[in-house]
């Protein structure tokens, strides 16, 4: 190959080299303009609204448990009749039928308890390869709202009175939140708004078009009232005195992040 050729042939690789260059140069700029253009020209502001409201619910639950025989259909009779008092209890103060809903019915065998030792019980006996069922337990749960607060500690202590066991997770809530949540949100929107307008002021610049808006609602828990009734063996027993019930009050939080071009 010529002196002149290889010259040539160098010349035309450093160009392509340079070219290369000034092409990786060209679009880590534009990258790096694109980056700092969004980011320079939005920014983001959150706000909060609260509102407090008393509780217009209370919720709780009773069970009726029932043990008996072998026989299901006799210890079923007997659960049934029970749950139905304690229904009809709730019912005649006026409690709506779509405001009491069962839970839960659970049908659960009792095995016979033997104790064996190598293979044999205590008298001497073989042990059976499979414990005998001696009978069965039957737990019927059902699930009340009360609207009228004034009838609260006589619920709790009448589904007692009238067969139910046990009464559980006694708690306040608002029925219908949404109306409290449109209040609370358009607080969040005019916080965060105002603290747009505050920084546009501060940094000297214009609040340009809404680019995105997100928004979290909860309501704060509270811990409830986890059992209140009696355990008296199997059945009913004679309730005690209802302490008096307060539904204090509850919080519904909006939170909202907007974000904002910048003119």
């Amino acid at each position: 190959m010529s002196e002149k050729m290889k010259r040539h042939l160098g010349f035309l690789g450093m160009a392509m080299m340079v070219a290369s260059i000034v092409a990786i140069l060209s679009i880590s700029g534009s990258y790096s303009k694109s980056v700092d253009l969004y980011s320079a020209r939005s920014f983001s502001v959150q706000g909060e609204g609260k509102v407090i409201s008393v509780p217009d619910v209370a919720q709780f639950s009773f069970s009726v448990i029932t043990q008996g025989g072998v026989n299901t259909a006799e210890i079923q009779k007997e659960n049934t009749e029970k749950t139905n008092e304690a229904i009809d209890f709730l019912k005649s103060l006026n409690i709506s039928e779509k405001d009491i809903k069962t839970l839960r019915f659970d049908l659960n065998p009792r095995y016979e308890s033997i104790r064996c030792y190598g293979g044999y019980d205590m008298m001497g006996k073989p042990c059976p390869l499979s414990p005998e069922i001696i009978g069965y337990t039957i737990t019927q749960t059902v699930s009340v709202k009360i609207r009228d607060f004034a009838n609260i500690s006589k619920a709790l202590a009448g589904v007692v009175e009238n067969g139910a066991n046990n009464v559980t997770s006694l708690s306040f809530t608002i029925d219908d939140p949404d109306a409290l949540k449109a209040q609370a949100r358009e607080q969040a929107i005019a916080k965060a708004q105002a603290k747009a307008e505050a920084i546009a002021k501060a940094g000297g610049f214009k609040i340009g078009k809404l680019i995105s808006i997100y928004e979290d609602y909860y309501t704060p828990f509270y811990s409830q009232v986890k059992s209140i009734g009696v355990m008296d063996g199997m059945g009913g027993g004679e309730s005690a005195p209802m302490p008096s019930i307060e539904p204090g009050s509850q919080e519904v939080i909006v939170n909202v992040n907007i974000s904002y071009q910048i003119k």
